[in-house]
């Protein structure tokens, strides 16, 4: 996945999705809910109930797109009240996929500092 650092546009839908829509489900819901074309080149980010995973889909000229990604630690969203619908670019989705919520620079998980994995 490779975007012009400062040209895309990112819609980050602000209420909990259930992922299990792939697609055809998450297409529907940028035309309907988010009013947006999913064919416009922008990306459209959804997360699930406990945020622990997140989903974006993209037009890349030749196909829809669906890239996943699923925390083993850790939230993407601390409190979904303080979460709406907004458009951000790029770099904002980047920070909030390590972690980083742009408005507040809290981290969401440290890595424990004695090495041992936690269960």
């Amino acid at each position: 996945m490779f975007f012009p650092e400062g040209q895309i546009r990112v819609h980050v839908y602000g209420r909990p999705v259930d992922l299990r829509n792939s697609f055809d489900g998450l297409y529907a819901l940028t035309r309907h809910a988010l009013g947006q074309d999913p064919l416009s080149g922008q990306l459209f980010a959804f997360f699930n109930r406990r945020a622990t995973q997140v989903k974006v889909l993209y037009w890349d000229r030749t196909g829809l797109c669906v890239w996943a990604k699923r925390l083993e630690a850790g939230r993407f969203v601390s409190d979904w009240s303080k979460v709406s619908t907004r458009e951000t670019d790029w770099t904002g989705l980047k920070l909030l996929l390590e972690g980083i919520e742009p408005k507040r620079f809290k981290k969401r998980y440290q890595h424990p500092k004695n090495g041992k994995k936690r269960t």
